[in-house]
């Protein structure tokens, strides 16, 4: 058996070299038809039993009168399927008394796009595009959170990264129409591109990721990082395509709020009608600061304090990823993916009780602790599971049945 491994997103790296590191449990040249159907049959199946899982008990808690479908399009994902359907405004919104409003201009395009052209080519109502595009790209995110797994650690460890995040707290989003299954794909995609060396793909997809949600930015900087360890480590004139992949992942965050400050006259526009609809501003972590300080001091709501002790065990295990990275067992890019992620929930002022939403695609805080489970037992690994599964899914129910405020 050769000694050249893959995964099946690609076979050869852009500069014409194939990866022979030996990966524990990833596809080969060699794999069978039926190894291969097996191996993306276990990611999707633990996706697909967390969302029945997750259906379940959105069923069991709806309130009396009220319609799943509703529930579904609530809050963010309203404002997806208006953009889908009507587009940006050509300028500012103002109230009666002049104040200045939120509008669609805060929502990068992306996925409103992509739910207005599958609308338009399959002839469905845009409200239902959105929710199945959110359901497909979950169980995208499953297979490419697999892949890239796998490649960094084995298979054990990759399955138990899946299936932590599929029922984190507010993986909840994965069944809603809400953008983060379709951003945390691009980033998958784009990351695993670059550890194949493929870095013009990884770069598009970074492109991609960058026009779906502001934390783009965190991936550009990983790319940036890895095309950096990659020029360091290799010759030859191909190895400078890595940082041309990473400087187009680069162009997509700043390309919109260009975008948006043209379209209403201001450069600051995006970040105006971010404020001006949500409250959301660049602080640096003061209100999370306090927030954090008045909750362990005189907190008195058990959301409140979840979310608190959520927003403390996430900053924890990233300065233990960071501990990890320098032991030489988490891939840098990664790392700084994830801790630039974290710090734009963390930096910025905004709505507490979406916090734990923000911090999904963050990927990193659920690194050590798929590790750890990876190397466990079986039988205590799936029963940690089991329990961290059932908690993070019902928190993610009681959150959009029962919580009056958006997420």
């Amino acid at each position: 058996m050769t000694t050249e491994q893959t995964d099946f997103v690609g076979e050869d790296s852009e500069d014409g070299a194939h990866d022979v590191t030996p990966h524990d449990g990833a596809l080969t040249y060699e794999t069978s038809l039926f190894e291969r159907v097996a191996w993306i049959g276990a990611p999707l199946s633990i996706y697909l039993a967390t969302r029945i899982v997750q259906f379940w008990l959105l069923e069991w808690m709806l309130p009396p009168g009220s319609l799943m479908r509703d529930k579904l399009l609530a809050w963010d994902a309203s404002w997806f399927v208006r953009l889908a359907e009507g587009g940006y405004p050509k300028a500012y919104q103002y109230g009666p008394n002049g104040e200045l409003l939120g509008s669609t201009l805060a929502f990068f395009p992306g996925y409103p796009l992509l739910i207005k052209a599958v609308a338009a080519v399959t002839r469905t109502d845009h409200a239902n595009t959105a929710i199945a595009l959110a359901w497909i790209f979950g169980a995208a995110v499953a297979l490419l959170l697999c892949a890239l797994a796998t490649r960094l650690w084995n298979r054990r460890i990759a399955l138990a990264l899946v299936a932590l995040v599929c029922v984190q707290p507010m993986s909840v989003v994965f069944t809603m129409a809400y953008s983060e299954p379709m951003f945390l794909a691009l980033v998958l995609a784009s990351l695993l591109l670059a550890h194949q060396n493929r870095w013009l793909l990884a770069g598009l997809f970074g492109l991609l990721a960058g026009l779906t949600r502001p934390t783009g930015a965190a991936l550009a900087l990983a790319l940036l990082v890895a095309a950096v360890l990659h020029v360091r480590s290799t010759s030859g004139r191909r190895r400078f395509l890595a940082p041309v992949g990473a400087f187009i992942a680069c162009l997509g965050v700043p390309a919109y709020l260009i975008w948006v400050g043209h379209r209403v006259g201001d450069p600051a526009g995006w970040f105006k009608v971010q404020s001006a609809g949500w409250g959301t501003s660049t602080d640096y972590g003061v209100m999370v600061f306090r927030f954090l300080r008045d909750s362990f001091r005189a907190g008195d709501g058990w959301v409140q304090m979840s979310v608190a002790i959520l927003l403390v065990a996430a900053m924890g295990l990233v300065l233990l990823s960071i501990y990890m990275m320098f032991r030489g067992e988490i891939w840098p890019p990664l790392v700084v993916y994830g801790l630039v992620a974290l710090a734009l929930v963390v930096g910025q002022a905004g709505y507490y009780h979406s916090k734990p939403r923000l911090m999904v695609p963050v990927l990193l805080t659920l690194v050590p602790p798929a590790i750890a489970l990876g190397r466990a037992r079986p039988r205590t690994a799936i029963a940690w599971l089991v329990g961290f599964g059932l908690f993070g899914l019902w928190y993610g129910a009681h959150m959009i049945m029962v919580w009056r405020y958006a997420i």
